[in-house]
C-alpha cells in the first residue's frame, strides 16, 4: 500500500520533467457510449504513453544508489522500453532494452532515439525478458523489472490527477500489462479515501491476469496472441496480482475486434490516436455499461505504427 506523501513525492519527480495530463468528456464520445465518460490522456506525455512517470521515479533512485557510468537493463514491448531509455538518460545512466523479435519497428525506432542500446530477442514479451535477466548477470548491468513499487509510485500519479479533478467517478476503465497501471490507480483511490470502482482490462487472446483474479492463483498462458502489444503478457506478477485480487472491481477481457472498434471510436470522437491497449479500457465500457453513470477511461498510450492504424482505420482488426 502506498501512501499519499509517497505519491506526492513522485509527482514532484514527474513533474520536473512534464506536466499533468489532460482530462476531457468529449461530447461525441458520451454520444456514442450513452453516458458522460472521462477520458484520462496519458498519451500526452514526452514518450507518448504512462509508463514514463513511473521510468521518471525508478531512474531517479537508481541514480541516486549506482555509481557513475553504470547501467541498467529491461525488457518491454515499448512503451516502459521508452521511459526506461527516456529517464535514464535524464539522469545520467546507461540503458539497454531487449524487446521481442518483430517487435514494432516505430516502437523500436523511438526507443533507440531516446538512447537506449536496443537488443531483439525471443517470440514475446516474457522471452525477451528472461533473456535481459540473463545479459544483466553477464554484462554487471542493473536489471529493471517491469512491475516494481517505484514504478507504481510513478504512475500513481497519473491516477491521483484523474480522482481529483473527476471528484465522482463511479468507476475507471484500466488496461493491465503486467500491471503497474492498475495497481497505480488502486493505490491512489484507496489513499484518497474514493469509493470509486476499479476494472481492469486484458485481451482474451492474452487473459493471465483474468484467469488468476478469477482463481486466486497465478496462471500463466501459452501464448499472448493480441495486437494490443501493450498487454501481450503471459506471466502475471505476484505482487501485482495480489493489489489487483485487494482492490479491483473486476478483470474483464476485450477481442481484438473490440479493441480495433475503440481505436476507431476514439478517432472518430475525439481525434486521438490509440494503440491496442490504450484503447482497451474504451473496449470494454463499450462492452460493459451497467456499472455506474460516471465513468473513466484510461487512454494509456498512442504510440502506434502507422501502417497499423491505418489498416485498424480502414475497419480492418490486424491479427498475430
Amino acid at each position: 500500500m502506498l501512501t499519499l506523501a509517497a505519491i506526492e513525492d513522485a509527482a514532484d519527480i514527474v513533474y520536473r520533467a512534464m506536466n499533468p495530463t489532460p482530462q476531457y468528456a468529449w461530447p461525441l464520445l458520451g454520444e456514442a457510449i450513452g453516458r458522460k465518460v472521462w477520458v484520462k490522456h496519458e498519451n500526452h506525455t514526452p514518450t507518448g504513453a504512462f509508463k514514463v512517470r513511473g521510468g521518471l521515479v525508478m531512474m531517479k533512485g537508481l541514480a541516486e544508489r549506482l555509481p557513475s557510468g553504470s547501467g541498467i537493463i529491461s525488457a518491454t514491448r515499448g512503451n516502459h522500453g521508452q521511459s526506461m531509455a527516456f529517464a535514464a538518460a535524464r539522469y545520467g545512466l546507461a540503458c539497454t532494452i531487449v524487446v521481442p523479435e518483430g517487435n514494432s519497428r516505430e516502437k523500436n525506432a523511438a526507443m533507440r532515439a531516446f538512447g537506449a542500446d536496443l537488443i531483439e530477442h525471443g517470440e514475446d514479451f516474457d522471452a525477451a525478458k528472461a533473456h535481459a535477466v540473463m545479459l544483466s548477470e553477464e554484462r554487471g548491468l542493473t536489471m529493471v523489472p517491469s512491475f516494481h513499487v517505484d514504478l507504481v509510485r510513478g504512475v500513481a500519479t497519473y491516477a491521483t490527477e484523474f480522482l481529483r479533478a473527476v471528484k465522482d467517478l463511479d468507476v475507471i476503465y484500466v488496461p493491465i500489462g503486467l500491471g503497474s497501471g492498475i495497481c497505480g490507480v488502486i493505490s491512489a483511490r484507496d489513499v484518497l479515501n474514493r469509493k470509486t470502482k476499479v476494472v481492469g482490462v486484458v485481451s482474451d487472446q492474452a487473459d493471465a491476469y483474468a484467469r488468476s483474479f478469477e482463481s486466486g492463483t497465478l496462471t500463466d498462458t501459452a501464448s499472448a496472441a493480441t495486437f494490443a502489444d501493450g498487454m501481450a503478457v503471459r506471466c502475471p506478477d505476484e505482487a501485482a496480482l495480489a493489489v489487483i485480487r485487494a482492490g479491483a472491481e473486476d478483470v474483464v477481457r476485450v477481442s481484438d475486434d473490440q479493441i480495433a472498434e475503440a481505436t476507431r471510436l476514439y478517432y472518430r470522437a475525439t481525434h486521438s490516436l490509440a494503440e491496442g491497449a490504450g484503447a482497451a479500457a474504451l473496449a470494454a465500457l463499450m462492452n460493459d455499461t451497467h456499472r455506474g453513470e460516471t465513468t473513466g477511461v484510461i487512454l494509456s498510450g498512442q504510440n502506434i505504427d502507422a501502417d497499423l492504424m491505418a489498416r485498424v482505420l480502414a475497419g480492418e482488426t490486424p491479427r498475430v
